[in-house]
């Protein structure tokens, strides 16, 4: 038996063409949380700061783009109790919580390159309220 040994969802296949990056670039996306030390870990519920990483991974394949996600992910949680919360100042640390997206980049990566899309079914009304003006777009709002 020649793939003795080998589970079936590891065998060779076909990976769709939107699974698959030309150029060896891959997006994805990383949720990190702030948790202060003495926290109630058993309480889902309780709020906590996330933040959502968004990175570029330069990858042969999604396999190896997902571990260097998933290594980029850890390098952004802390290792002890070493961060302070501004707001209550308590001791707190970043948990790496997962992977919320991996998506390859089906273009060469130059200026206009199209990084990510996605396909909506909406009114025209509903699409005109999704745009903003210059001054209300995140990276020129100044304010904190």
């Amino acid at each position: 038996m020649e793939n003795a040994g080998v589970l079936p969802e590891e065998m060779k296949r076909e990976i769709p063409s939107r699974n698959r990056s030309p150029y060896g670039w891959w997006i994805a996306v990383i949720l990190v949380r702030y948790e202060q030390q003495g926290e109630d870990r058993s309480n889902l519920n309780r709020r906590c700061l996330a933040w959502e990483n968004t990175i570029i991974i330069k990858a042969k394949d999604r396999e190896e783009a997902y571990r260097k996600a998933v290594a980029q992910g850890k390098l952004h949680g802390s290792k002890g109790w070493d961060c302070i919360d501004h707001d209550s100042r308590r001791k707190g640390k970043w948990v790496f919580e997962g992977i919320a997206s991996l998506l390859p980049i089906y273009e060469e990566l130059e200026d206009g390159a199209e990084i990510l899309w996605n396909e909506h079914r909406v009114s025209v009304r509903k699409l005109k309220t999704w745009v903003r003006p210059k001054q209300q777009l995140e990276t020129f709002v100044d304010s904190e």
